[in-house]
């Protein structure tokens, strides 16, 4: 197909990708995560006033479909997305995948068009792409301007229409059980982030991956998947941003005509959930497994998100991570620059999500080092951040640093679409996206150490460790 999908956020992929990089800037809006290389000069403070798309317009139509509009770049081209508030957390028990799976299916075409619209878009030089996480499922375009109104109609059409056959769905099943046998089954890091990711949630639902449990896909069907597009891709129940050179009155009267007629069809329950109780204790996993290309450590934190977490949590979560990463991050600085123990060190914590989210530490060791040393190592430089200050030049560089994706984000609608679909997935209006530069420069020293205090306990963490093994002998029987 020409359509590509995949999974994020909590996908176990993402542990693997963020390994590949040597200083991970720490998460943000989806803006921030285009920041400059830790290696480039850090820009000059913004402007006091300075916000995020200030010209961006959000507004409903009559069905209950909420449009934002974003005028930005010189370029004419336009992204569109179209946002659901559905992803895997809100899957029933017994059907994980379910969301992962109909975003799939969503490309398999309508009672207009058999064959899905994906052949027509690339014709017209266009490109587009899906992903599922397990607070909202996303679909985008890019296009040339003039061909706006022709994506919107393929929306608004597979958001009423969808066709579903069952020798077609059946093959997709199939297509899904092979993208999670070689994205999570065949990769020890991704393995392990699954498992750590079971253990850090008791009871919340995102301790179910994304792609789901395979023996679920296993049973995912035609009829399931009919069901859960009825319940939840309705237009009460979704966001259409449209960023690029575009202009809101105009968008609006096109919204108008081609989303306005789609009926509502459902009215989705609250998204009420299970809790988490209070952690009981530190946990513990190790995976060995040959085929892992190099050892690392990880320790996952249970924190807040941005939605769940008390005002200004979140902002001085993300700047702890940006305190610790990148090469002039602690963690780079104490564990790769001044002891050589590790070669590669850095944080990440993403506040996207609707409920909580993991501060996620981790680092990869040189030859000769042991994981224990290693973890010795970064257990200092954790109690250093919760027992000490953090200097007002050292925070003001890592201010900087996550300030910095807000500037280079401005200019491509692509990067404004993810961020303010995502807010708006979550529940957030637009002023959240664009007041986000000013949260950030409000966090002082000590907002860093409170959340570093609070969240960074060991009662609260998962530590992952994965070790290479040796290979079965010939005749060997594999261990499972």
């Amino acid at each position: 197909m020409t359509a590509m999908r995949f999974s994020l956020a909590r996908s176990a992929a993402a542990l693997a990708s963020a390994l590949a990089v040597s200083a991970a800037l720490a998460a943000a809006p989806a803006f921030a995560q285009t920041s400059a290389s830790p290696l480039q000069a850090a820009p000059a403070p913004l402007p006091a006033d300075f916000r995020i798309a200030p010209k961006a317009e959000s507004f409903t139509l009559d069905n209950g479909l909420q449009v934002i509009v974003i005028p930005s770049g010189s370029a004419p081209v336009v992204t569109q997305m179209v946002w659901y508030r559905v992803g895997a957390a809100d899957e029933a028990p017994g059907q994980s995948g379910i969301a992962h799976f109909l975003e799939h299916l969503m490309f398999h075409g309508t009672t207009s068009k058999p064959r899905g619209y994906s052949q027509e878009l690339a014709a017209l030089g266009g490109v587009e792409n899906a992903f599922t996480t397990a607070d909202y499922t996303a679909y985008f375009q890019s296009v040339a301007k003039q061909n706006l109104p022709w994506v919107m109609r393929y929306e608004a059409d597979r958001m009423q229409n969808l066709v579903l056959e069952e020798k077609r769905v059946n093959a997709e099943r199939d297509v899904v059980l092979e993208e999670r046998r070689m994205r999570i089954e065949n990769e020890p890091s991704s393995r392990l982030a699954e498992a750590m990711n079971a253990i850090l949630y008791l009871n919340h639902p995102y301790r179910a991956p994304v792609i789901g449990w395979p023996e679920e896909i296993q049973a995912l069907r035609r009829e399931t998947a009919i069901a859960f597009y009825d319940r939840f891709y309705t237009p009460n129940n979704a966001t259409v941003v449209i960023a690029g050179d575009v202009q809101p009155a105009a968008v609006r009267k096109l919204a108008e005509e081609i989303y306005g007629p789609v009926r509502r069809r459902a009215d989705p329950p609250p998204r009420l959930r299970p809790q988490e109780p209070q952690p009981p204790a530190p946990r513990r996993i190790e995976l060995a497994d040959a085929r892992a290309g190099q050892p690392y450590l990880r320790r996952d934190y249970l924190a807040p998100s941005g939605v769940s977490g008390k005002p200004g949590e979140a902002a001085a979560l993300q700047v702890l991570s940006a305190v610790l990463s990148g090469e002039t991050g602690r963690l780079y600085r104490a564990l790769v620059t001044d002891h050589s123990m590790a070669a590669m060190a850095g944080a990440s914590y993403d506040p996207d999500m609707l409920d909580y989210s993991a501060f996620a530490v981790y680092a990869v060791p040189r030859a000769g080092v042991t994981m224990t040393d290693l973890e010795t190592a970064m257990d200092a430089v954790l109690a250093d951040i919760r027992d000490g200050t953090v200097p007002e030049e050292e925070l003001a560089r890592a201010k900087r640093r996550l300030l910095a994706g807000a500037v280079y984000g401005q200019d491509d609608p692509g990067t404004l679409a993810r961020a303010f679909g995502e807010a708006a997935a979550l529940g957030r209006p637009i002023s959240e996206v664009q007041d986000w530069p000013g949260r950030i420069a409000a966090v002082q020293a000590a907002d860093v150490q409170k959340v570093a205090r609070t969240y960074l306990q060991p009662p609260r963490s998962v530590t992952g460790i994965l070790t290479t093994a040796p290979a079965p002998a010939a005749g060997e029987a594999k261990q499972p």
